[in-house]
């Protein structure tokens, strides 16, 4: 059954990403984006409530339950970000991410397919790492928007002024507003969460963990430091948060 979910919330973001793009590919901005997003959030709830009940605790036990969390989270900041911004094209972007890593999810063996019940788990290990993924989904849509306005960037320098793509991308400012709201959030969900990892019980091995988690929050807070004191352009704040972003997945190498 749960699989079933999260088959049918990686169809759903495929559905949404390649109807988008045929939309913006004719001119137009899909009215449905968002729908098709929300589908997929709903999905995504059926499993991790699921896995949830399965686990009897937060769904995080393996590799394919925190990809499918990570979608999860970057569908829910999507949602509350792309509509306040009226920036639904954000969904376009987002879909194909969203679909990468629930595709990665149910590769055989990703997910465990008979999860035991979790006994005495401790609530610091569980607020490390829910707050800690909520923090990748911020940081992963604040990626997307960098990508955003890279392409946006690109087509203005080549002057593409009239594809359906330039004439459907939101402004400028309002990309960089939410870049930088994304990238604070993200930060101060991280900080919680390297904050509950050091209050709870860890193995020799966490300590890998937990040291890559503080390298990866040093090096935003070191961003946006520099953006907050000296000022960071545009291009320079999305390409410096879609490369952080990337390079902050090694973290998983050490789960």
């Amino acid at each position: 059954m749960d699989r079933w979910f999260l088959i049918a919330a990686t169809l759903l973001a495929a559905a949404g990403g390649v109807w988008g793009m045929i939309s913006v590919h004719h001119g137009k901005r899909s009215p449905w984006t968002l729908a098709w997003m929300f589908g997929v959030f709903l999905c995504q709830i059926g499993f991790l409530g699921v896995r949830g009940q399965l686990r009897a605790a937060c769904p995080l036990m393996d590799h394919g339950e925190i990809l499918t969390f990570l979608a999860w989270s970057l569908t829910l900041f999507y949602l509350l970000i792309g509509p306040a911004y009226r920036i639904s094209l954000l969904g376009v972007f987002t879909a194909p991410l969203v679909v990468l890593f629930q595709a990665l999810a149910l590769i055989p063996g990703t997910l465990t397919a008979n999860p035991a019940r979790l006994v005495g788990s401790n609530p610091w290990h569980e607020t490390h790492s829910a707050t800690s993924v909520l923090a990748y989904g911020a940081l992963a849509l604040a990626a997307v928007a960098g990508v955003m306005f890279l392409v946006l960037d690109r087509q203005l320098k080549e002057q593409h002024l009239k594809s359906g793509l330039f004439r459907n991308l939101p402004p400028v400012r309002e990309l960089l507003i939410s870049l930088e709201r994304l990238l604070w959030l993200g930060s101060g969900l991280l900080t919680v969460g390297i904050a509950a990892g050091l209050l709870m019980p860890r193995t020799a091995a966490a300590w890998g963990h937990l040291i890559a988690a503080m390298a990866v929050w040093f090096a935003y807070a070191l961003l946006l430091g520099i953006k907050q004191v000296r000022g960071v352009t545009g291009r320079r704040l999305s390409l410096s948060a879609v490369i952080l972003f990337l390079l902050s997945l090694a973290v998983f190498a050490f789960i």
